[in-house]
Order: C-alpha cells, then sequence, then structure tokens
C-alpha cells in the first residue's frame, strides 16, 4: 500500500443484515487482541464462536474471558450477558457458520493474513461483512487474494478492546461504502468510539501518533538522555493527564491562549524546526497553518478559552483523584485519605 491510498469503494452494492439481527459473532484469532474481541463481544450480549488452531486456545481464552469479566462488570457492561456462551472451534467453517460479523485478529503477518482472509471468504456467506484488527496494513493490501473484497473492513481496536474504546474503520479500495458504513455502525451499536478514516494510511491514526512518541524514546533511552521511568513518567505525571480530555491538537490550542491555535503556530512555530525530536518536522506552509487552525476551531466546537480551560481542568482533577484512588494499597485499613491533587497548570 502506497503511503496514503484513498478510500473510495467503487465495488457492487450489499444486502447486509439489520444490525439488530446479528446475535453471534465469529472471532477468527484467539490471542490477546482476539481473546480481548471475544470477551467484549459476550459482554455485549452476543454468542460467540472462535477459531484457532493452538492446541491450548480454548484454556487461553477462558483466562482472558475470566480476567477481563471483573473489569466489564465495573462498567455495567455485563447485565444479563453470558460469560460461557463461547466455544472454540478447529474447523474454521464451523467456528463462522451462522455468524453475523466476523472479526479476524491474527499476527501481524501480510501472507498469514492474506491466506486467512481468503480461507474466511471462502467459508462465509458473502453478505457476511469481515472485520481486521491489523494494527497497520491497510485492506487493499490484504485483501488481495479474497474473491469478495467488497465486504472487508480495518476495525483496529486499541489493547485490551474490552475496555479502550476506539475503534478506527476504513475500507479498501474494493471495499464497498455499504460495508464501511454497517461495521462502523456495528462496533458504535457495541458502545465503540469509531473513527470513520477518509483513506488508507499505514498504522491507521492512533498508532502513527503512538509510533512517534514511541521512536523518540527509543532514541532517549539509546542516547542515555532518560530512563525508562523517567520517560514513562514524564507522560503520566505531564501531558498524559491532559489528553483524555482534550488530545494534543486541542492542548496546542489552548496553549496559544486567547489567540488559539493561530497564535501557537505564529509565535512557536519556528520551534518545529528545533532539534527537539529524531524526527523532521513538516514544513509549516501557510495551507497547513490554516488547516491546523480551522481543525482546531472547529474542534473547540463553539467553546471559547476559558471553557476548554475549565473543562480540562474538571478532567483532570478527576483523572488524578482516580488514579491515586488506584494506586492507593487496597489493603489499607488506616483511614488516611488520600491526599486531594490540585488543578495546577
Amino acid at each position: 500500500m502506497t503511503e496514503s491510498t484513498p478510500s473510495t469503494p467503487t465495488a457492487p452494492s450489499l444486502d447486509l443484515s439489520a444490525l439488530e439481527d446479528v446475535t453471534t459473532v465469529a472471532c477468527v484469532g484467539a490471542g490477546t487482541i482476539g481473546g480481548g474481541w471475544a470477551a467484549y463481544f459476550l459482554a455485549r450480549g452476543f454468542t460467540v464462536k472462535v477459531w484457532d488452531p493452538a492446541p491450548d486456545a480454548a484454556e487461553r481464552l477462558g483466562r482472558l474471558v475470566d480476567a477481563a469479566w471483573p473489569a466489564l462488570r465495573q462498567l455495567d457492561m455485563v447485565d444479563g450477558a453470558a460469560e460461557d456462551a463461547w466455544t472454540v472451534h478447529a474447523d474454521l467453517a464451523e467456528a463462522v457458520d451462522g455468524a453475523g460479523f466476523v472479526q479476524e485478529s491474527a499476527p501481524e503477518d501480510l501472507a498469514m493474513k492474506r491466506r486467512l482472509l481468503a480461507d474466511v471468504d471462502a467459508v462465509t456467506p458473502p453478505d457476511v461483512v469481515v472485520g481486521s484488527s491489523t494494527s497497520g496494513f491497510g485492506m487493499t493490501e490484504m485483501a488481495a487474494e479474497v474473491d469478495h473484497p467488497e465486504r472487508f473492513v480495518v476495525g483496529h481496536p486499541f489493547n485490551p478492546p474490552y475496555l479502550i474504546p476506539l475503534v478506527e474503520v476504513v475500507g479498501g479500495e474494493s471495499t464497498a461504502a455499504e460495508a464501511v458504513d454497517w461495521a462502523a455502525a456495528f462496533y458504535t451499536r457495541l458502545g465503540k468510539s469509531v473513527i470513520r478514516m477518509d483513506q488508507e494510511v499505514p498504522g491507521f491514526i492512533a498508532n502513527r501518533l503512538q509510533e512517534a512518541l514511541w521512536r523518540e524514546a527509543l532514541h532517549m533511552v539509546d542516547h542515555g538522555e532518560a530512563t525508562v521511568e523517567q520517560i514513562d513518567r514524564s507522560i503520566t505525571e505531564g501531558p498524559g493527564l491532559r489528553w483524555p480530555m482534550q488530545g494534543p491538537m486541542l492542548t496546542f490550542h489552548l496553549a496559544g491562549g486567547e489567540g488559539g491555535m493561530a497564535h501557537m503556530l505564529d509565535h512557536f512555530g519556528p520551534s518545529l524546526k528545533s532539534p527537539w525530536t529524531r524526527l523532521d518536522a513538516p514544513e509549516l506552509t501557510p495551507q497547513l497553518r490554516d488547516a491546523v487552525v480551522a481543525g482546531s476551531d472547529q474542534a473547540a466546537d463553539g467553546r471559547g478559552v476559558a471553557e476548554l480551560i475549565a473543562e480540562r481542568d474538571a478532567g483532570i482533577i478527576a483523572i488524578r483523584k482516580l488514579s491515586a484512588e488506584a494506586r492507593a494499597p487496597a489493603d489499607a485499613d488506616d483511614g488516611a485519605a488520600a491526599p486531594t491533587p490540585d488543578a495546577g497548570p
């Protein structure tokens, strides 16, 4: 796949099932991601059929579901759900039989995924959408050997899938628009936060951002500039506290004060050329500046800087309180209350 492939489906129309008619989901692969998906589908009330060739697949999946269920219960997601409504199958056709949706979560090996998706395609009715948990490949390259590429989409989760809400959805060059629409609606119906991407990009959105941070962290360790502990704490005690409320773009929008992103770029734009990271910065052209400013204004959605700051501070206070509570020893019995975090910058 090229660096950026427009996702403008040209496939034939599909006659897909109504979302509410799907009662069974097939999970192809029961590793960390596939097993996490299985636990999530179970919690949402589905019957889950799993295919995994490993001889200990059922045992591993049982342990994963057992470990995930308490967390899902805390999120009030398991009422009426059957924790044991899953089966593991050695035969792929048996696993997908009767499934209204298929989620593939095989190892990140392109040749393997191509073969596996072709096998799934051969035994699954052509009107059943198949989603892939791939963390970097595009569907155009993965679906190269299937006969019905129009129903294959990427549904990229974040680990663990039963807790992290984000799913990035994008089709390939031959994916039908109906399949992308259906998959996005299906994940949303399940309670996921869906980003429907406009085009295929290797690594999608979140992984590319995560990878940039990861690469710089490795460079810093390699050069003796920071320890692993320092790097982790610089995020968990620093910008990471802001990101659950406002992502990096709105964060820099606020850094511009009353002038917002426009002031931030005009005032600090030249520092992008400073050698602060090993990544080359893009040229801050007028077009890029205007696009970022307009996008930040749109993300603010009419909220002024003061309102955004209040929203951010309230979120950080709540997150810090929860973090302190989670880190406190579970068996503490001295009655001492955890210190209340302040609302500092």
